[in-house]
């Protein structure tokens, strides 16, 4: 977290100072979590001395732990309702669906547990309509100030500009601040030279959001990074020394290779190893491969080993394990998805956080425009997990709380319905 005095004036100074702290303290990590997450982990740099296979195996567990975690948040979008609601609600959700509003939280819930958190832009399009968009979170973040609350003093966005030949010229920076959005323009992030004016973006606020994945903004797979990067190591040597073991070494005792014939222009090594033929001489000679012994069972029980301490450490289960039977009641599910059910939870607790700081967004500017006047803190928001479900039991488990439960709270257990309001009428008028 980037934190200035809540005094501090936003100037292009001002913004070139927060870049500056972003790329020396910040930008390092995320290109390293960056690089993990796209397949280039640290195995893919390593060096070996001339001669000796070098196998650089990458495995993509921080890719499989991304998806599942973010997957199992959001694999199904957030759902939005309200008890008392005015016509707000469908205005809302218009402009949601309008903005394709499902895939943007994917993309945040993706970078959040990439990176440890999200970066959300809400802006106008041409039409003057309240749109969303995803910036990469090493281009992008916010500065708070110095308060307890931590409130947001202005976003940071900037991004390269080409010439017409598609060569780099310059830098675009764009600093967004409760009223209005400054543009500055440089030949790089560290000479930001020309100050533009600024113009009103109406939001009523910052309008870039950060989605955090946990009060540390660490990524899901960084607490276990080393152990990936060990299990990759482990697994390039395994595969080096087999490829040493093809690659073994002849030894010859009391004997030497000589070539009978001097018609032939093959080498000696080259004739043996094409005709896989050898003739010793009729007395102590010996011919034997010299090979380096591998221990196969010990690798393997440390590959086994790293595995689990990445899925366990993780909190991200492996569901290939024999323990994941189809045949699993919800109930045992669950229990196996514990770890991953408490990350969860935290991570949801966040992302509730930057979902109700940008509905406020939307909701001053529905305001603004006199389409609908929405409470933000009134709408209930609805994370749906991403798991199979056993409709048998669900269905049973309603039947046996109505009268007892809400009718709208027991629908909305029903994983085929996806507008509560709209079951409740179209139950009232059968009914009728």
């Amino acid at each position: 977290m980037i934190v200035r005095d809540r005094n501090t004036p936003v100037t292009g100074k001002t913004v070139a100072g927060a870049i500056a702290e972003f790329m020396r303290d910040v930008r390092p990590r995320l290109n390293r979590l960056c690089r993990a997450y796209e397949g280039r982990g640290a195995i893919t740099t390593r060096v070996r001395a001339p001669g000796l296979p070098n196998n650089r195996l990458v495995h993509a567990y921080a890719r499989y732990i991304v998806t599942m975690a973010s997957g199992y948040l959001v694999g199904k979008p957030v759902s939005y309702d309200m008890r008392e609601d005015n016509g707000a609600l469908a205005v809302l959700r218009d402009v949601y669906a309008a903005s394709d509003m499902g895939s943007v939280d994917a993309e945040l819930a993706a970078d959040a547990s990439i990176y440890g958190r999200g970066v959300c832009i809400c802006y106008a399009d041409e039409r003057g309509r309240p749109r969303a968009a995803t910036l990469s979170p090493r281009e992008a973040f916010v500065v708070y100030d110095d308060t307890v609350e931590h409130r947001p003093l202005f976003g940071v966005h900037w991004m390269e500009r080409v010439d017409e030949m598609g060569r780099r010229c310059g830098v675009s920076v764009h600093a967004y601040t409760a009223d209005s959005v400054l543009e500055i323009q440089g030949r790089s992030l560290g000479s930001l030279e020309e100050e533009g004016a600024s113009s009103p973006h109406y939001f009523g606020a910052v309008p870039v959001v950060e989605f955090w994945n946990n009060a540390q903004e660490t990524g899901d797979f960084e607490p276990v990074l080393s152990l990936i990067e060990a299990y990759d190591v482990l697994e390039s040597d395994r595969v080096n020394d087999k490829q040493q073991f093809t690659d073994a070494v002849l030894l010859l005792t009391g004997c030497t290779l000589e070539n009978d014939d001097p018609a032939d222009p093959r080498s000696p090594a080259q004739k043996l190893l094409e005709e896989r033929t050898l003739s010793l001489p009729d007395t102590d000679a010996r011919a034997q491969w010299l090979v380096k012994q591998s221990d196969e069972a010990g690798a393997e029980i440390l590959r086994e080993a790293l595995k689990s301490d990445i899925h366990k450490m993780s909190m991200v289960p492996d569901l290939t394990d024999e323990s994941f039977a189809a045949n699993a009641s919800g109930v045992a599910m669950r229990y196996k998805l514990l770890g991953l059910e408490q990350l969860t939870a935290i991570k949801e607790r966040w992302f509730r956080e930057g979902l109700r700081s940008r509905l406020r967004l939307y909701a001053h500017f529905l305001s603004v425009l006199a389409v609908a006047e929405l409470d933000p803190e009134a709408v209930e928001m609805t994370f749906t997990r991403s798991l199979p479900v056993n409709e048998t039991e669900v269905a049973q488990m309603v039947a046996q709380l109505d009268g007892i439960a809400p009718r709208r709270t027991l629908l909305a257990q029903l994983p085929f319905v996806e507008n509560v309001d709209e079951a409740l009428a179209a139950l009232a008028q059968e009914q009728a």
